[in-house]
C-alpha cells in the first residue's frame, strides 16, 4: 500500500514555511504596527504640503528597486523593503490632510473610517449578497432608513444599494428610468420606439462628464444629450426647460430622464429641485438628482434647503467619500419607489448566484440591483461613523467647510487684482487673477500657467475649470484644518506666480 502522498506545506520545505509565514497573524500584526506608525506620522503632518510631481520614468525606476529579484520562489519577507513601500505610497500622492490642499472633491478621511476600510480589507466580505457580507446588508439598510430622514420618502417605500463612485450610480439610475419609461427597450433596443423616436436624456449645460459616457455606453448617443441653459448662477435656467424639450419633441427626440445637479463639479451650483420636479412631472419625465457632491448638505439642518424638491426626485447620486469624509468609493444610489431599484438590469439568469427559492435572506441581497456582481462592502466605513459619533460629526464639518468658502469669497473682493467667478453655494469656490493691463485673450492661458507652476511647486494643490469658456482657478475646501490665513497665503503664492510669469518666465507653464 503507498503511502499518502505529503503536501509541501506538511513537509516542512523552505518554501511551504514561507508560504505559512505570509499568512501568519505574527507577521500581520508586525506589518500593521509598521503601517500605523507611518500613518500616524502623516496624520500629525500639518505643513503645507500639495502634491510631490514625480517624473513617471523616475517614479516607476523607485517602484522596481523595490521589487525583489526572487523569481523562482518566494522571496523573504523585509521590513525595511515595505516601510519603503509605504513611504513612497505616501510620499507621491496627494496631501489630502494638509491644509495645503484645496484642489479636487475628495477628502482626508475620519481615520476610524481608514481603520474600518483596513478591516474590510482584511476579512474580505464582498456585500452583493446577504450570505457573503451580513453586516454590510444589514448596515446598508439601516443607513438608508437613517439618510432617508432627510430625503422624506414614506418609509419603507424606497430603496437604496452602494455602487462603486457616482459615475457608476449614475448610469445605473439612467438604466432604471430608460426601462421605466421605455419598457420594451431592454431586450428590443431602439427598434422599441415608434416611429423612427430616439431616446433621449435632459442635462444641464454644466452637468457631469459621466452622463455623456452613460448615453454612449447605454446606445442611446450624445448627440441624444439635451442640453438645459443655464442662467447667471450656473444652475438650470428654469424658464427654458419647457421650450427647450418642446424643441427636442420636434426633432423626434423621446426625452425619457431630466437629470438635475445639486452641487455641480465646476462651480458648486444647485439646480431649483422643486421646480425642475414639477416640470418633469407635467412631461411624464423621470428626474434624477446627480447630488454625488451636495447630496450631504441634508444633513445640515443649516444648508438642506438647498436641496428643497429632492423628496420629489426619482432617484438620487449620493457621494459619501466627498462630503462624508470616507475612503472611496462609497456611493448611494437612492429610488423613490422601491420596484424601480429593479429595473436597471432585467437580466437573471445566473444560477451560480440567483436563488430560485428567495427567503429572508436573500430579500437583502442586491446583485439583481447594481452592475456589480463583486462589490466592496463600502457602507460599513459610512456606517461605523454613524454609529459612533451620530449626524453632528458630518453636519459641523460641512457647515464649517461651507463658511470657510464664504469666507474666502468675501477675502477676493478686498483683493483688487482677483475676481470670483460666483459667490459659493457649499464649499467650491472658482476666481482669477487679473491684474491690471491683462486682456481678455491672456486671462485664460495665464490661470492654466499658475496653476500649473503652483501645483509643481508642492506647497499648495488646487484645481482650475472652464467657466463660461475661460479657465479660473478652483479651490474646494475639504479639511477643516485650513484657515483663512492659509487661504490668505494662497493668493500671495498666486499673486507671486502670477507677475512673475507675466514676467515672461518658463513659457511653457501653460501647457496641460
Amino acid at each position: 500500500m503507498q503511502p499518502a502522498p505529503v503536501s509541501r506545506l506538511e513537509h516542512g520545505s523552505r518554501q511551504g514555511r514561507l508560504l505559512r509565514d505570509t499568512f501568519d497573524a505574527r507577521l500581520f500584526r508586525q506589518t500593521s504596527g509598521q503601517a500605523i506608525d507611518q500613518l500616524e506620522a502623516h496624520l500629525s503632518d500639518f505643513s503645507l504640503r500639495g502634491v510631490e510631481l514625480t517624473e513617471p520614468a523616475v517614479l516607476t525606476e523607485a517602484a522596481r528597486s523595490l521589487m525583489t529579484t526572487e523569481t523562482d520562489g518566494i522571496a523573504e519577507f523585509d521590513e525595511k523593503k515595505l516601510a519603503a513601500i509605504i513611504d513612497l505610497y505616501i510620499r507621491t500622492g496627494i496631501q489630502v490632510h494638509s491644509p495645503g490642499y484645496m484642489g479636487r472633491q475628495f477628502s482626508g478621511v475620519v481615520p476610524l473610517a481608514g481603520v474600518i476600510d483596513f478591516v474590510s480589507s482584511v476579512v474580505n466580505q464582498p456585500s452583493s449578497f446577504y450570505e457573503a457580507g451580513q453586516l454590510p446588508n444589514v448596515a446598508e439598510r439601516i443607513m438608508a432608513d437613517e439618510l432617508n430622514r432627510f430625503i422624506g420618502w414614506d418609509p419603507g417605500t424606497f430603496a437604496m444599494l452602494t455602487t462603486s463612485g457616482g459615475s457608476l450610480a449614475n448610469l445605473t439610475a439612467l438604466l432604471a428610468a430608460r426601462n421605466r419609461k421605455l419598457p420594451a427597450y431592454w431586450s428590443q433596443g431602439g427598434s422599441a420606439l415608434a416611429g423612427g423616436a430616439r431616446p433621449a436624456i435632459a442635462v444641464g449645460a454644466d452637468v457631469h462628464y459621466s452622463m455623456a459616457r452613460a448615453a454612449g455606453v447605454m446606445g442611446i448617443g450624445e448627440d441624444q444629450l439635451v442640453r438645459l441653459p443655464s442662467n447667471d448662477r450656473h444652475q438650470i435656467d428654469v424658464d427654458m426647460v419647457r421650450p427647450t424639450l418642446e424643441a427636442a419633441e420636434r426633432r423626434n427626440l423621446k426625452v425619457f430622464c431630466l437629470v438635475a445637479s445639486a452641487g455641480t463639479t465646476s462651480v458648486g451650483a444647485f439646480d431649483p429641485l422643486d421646480e425642475l420636479a414639477a416640470i418633469a412631472r407635467e412631461k411624464d419625465i423621470w428626474l434624477h438628482v446627480d447630488g454625488a457632491h451636495g447630496a450631504s448638505l441634508l444633513v445640515s439642518e443649516k444648508l438642506r434647503g438647498k436641496l428643497r424638491g429632492i423628496d420629489q426626485a426619482d432617484s438620487l447620486t449620493w457621494d459619501a467619500h466627498k462630503m462624508m469624509f470616507v475612503p472611496a468609493p462609497c456611493t448611494l444610489l437612492f429610488y423613490r419607489r422601491r420596484e424601480d431599484s429593479l429595473g436597471a438590469f432585467r437580466q437573471k439568469k445566473a444560477s451560480y448566484v440567483f436563488d430560485e427559492e428567495p427567503d429572508i435572506y436573500t430579500e437583502l441581497d442586491s446583485g439583481d440591483k447594481n452592475f456589480e456582481c463583486t462589490k466592496r462592502p463600502m457602507i460599513m466605513t459610512l456606517w461605523t461613523l454613524w454609529a459612533v459619533y451620530g449626524r453632528a460629526l458630518f453636519a459641523e464639518k460641512i457647515e464649517h467647510l461651507c463658511q470657510l468658502a464664504s469666507d474666502a469669497h468675501d477675502m477676493l473682493l478686498t483683493e483688487p487684482d482677483f475676481t470670483p467667478v460666483h459667490r459659493p453655494e457649499a464649499n467650491i469656490l472658482c476666481f482669477r487673477y487679473r491684474p491690471e493691463g491683462v486682456g481678455e485673450q491672456e486671462l485664460h492661458r495665464l490661470q492654466v500657467a499658475i496653476r500649473n507652476r503652483i501645483k509643481r511647486g508642492g506647497r499648495f494643490f488646487i484645481s482650475k475649470v472652464n467657466v463660461d469658456g475661460v479657465a479660473a482657478l478652483r479651490v474646494v475646501m475639504m479639511n477643516h484644518e485650513i484657515t483663512a490665513g492659509h487661504f490668505r497665503m494662497l493668493l500671495g503664492e498666486i499673486r507671486r506666480t502670477g507677475q512673475e510669469l507675466l514676467a515672461g518666465s518658463d513659457g511653457d507653464d501653460g501647457q496641460e
